[in-house]
């Protein structure tokens, strides 16, 4: 099976997307006393905007450079890009402190849950310039065997990073991935992550559930 052209990318976005979508919906169901149900949004929030950093650097530190050397007409769409990442790691830090406040007072969860729908439309502005602007020039410039962007890039990546695990972060990626999709990821990944995923999966499964229900939105 041939790698899925910058899937890594791809799926970061997807998942993003994904969880900020109800995560205002998670705050304003929260209920006082629900001290379990609190913590866990706050450790995913925590673990979505580690995410975010870990791609954001990822991009700064690798992709850009390879863009602007042997891309210059893509210089100032990446300089724009590495400029609004600040932006919105700025913002997603501010709404930190909210969901902070949301979490332990469920009164206040309201308003926090307005600020995620803001900063989520904003975060939309960038990833569909991202995809629509700069994925088909990547498309042209990077052979169809690269691995700049794939899911076992991303991986490697992160193994290095000091973020989120591989285990967590490959099961949130292919959170709700068709499993015949899954498999054509996988093998982009090593050996032994392939070996591993169905426990990792089962393990993050379990705990997707107990945080959105059984029925998670969008799904």
């Amino acid at each position: 099976m041939r790698p899925v052209r910058f899937a890594g990318l791809r799926l970061v976005h997807a998942a993003l997307r994904r969880d900020l979508a109800r995560l205002p919906n998670a705050l304003r169901l929260l209920q006082p006393g629900d001290d379990a149900g609190a913590e866990a949004l706050r450790r995913h929030w925590d673990f979505l905007t580690a995410m975010l950093t870990c791609h954001h650097e990822q991009q700064d530190v690798r992709l850009w450079p390879l863009l602007r050397r042997f891309a210059p007409e893509l210089r100032l769409l990446v300089n724009w890009l590495e400029d609004d990442h600040h932006n919105l790691d700025h913002s997603f830090t501010r709404t930190t402190t909210l969901m902070r406040i949301g979490t332990r007072d469920p009164a206040s969860a309201w308003p926090v849950a307005y600020a995620v729908e803001e900063l989520t439309a904003r975060l939309e502005t960038h990833l569909r310039i991202e995809e629509e602007q700069l994925l088909p020039a990547m498309a042209e410039l990077f052979a169809p065997t690269s691995r700049v962007g794939t899911l076992g890039e991303l991986l490697d990546l992160l193994r290095l990073a000091d973020g989120p695990g591989a285990p967590d972060a490959l099961a949130w990626l292919l959170e709700g991935v068709a499993a015949e999709q899954i498999e054509a990821l996988l093998a982009e990944c090593d050996d032994l992550t392939a070996r591993q995923w169905p426990h990792w999966q089962a393990v993050y499964s379990r705990c997707s559930a107990e945080l959105w229900g059984a029925a998670p939105a969008g799904e």
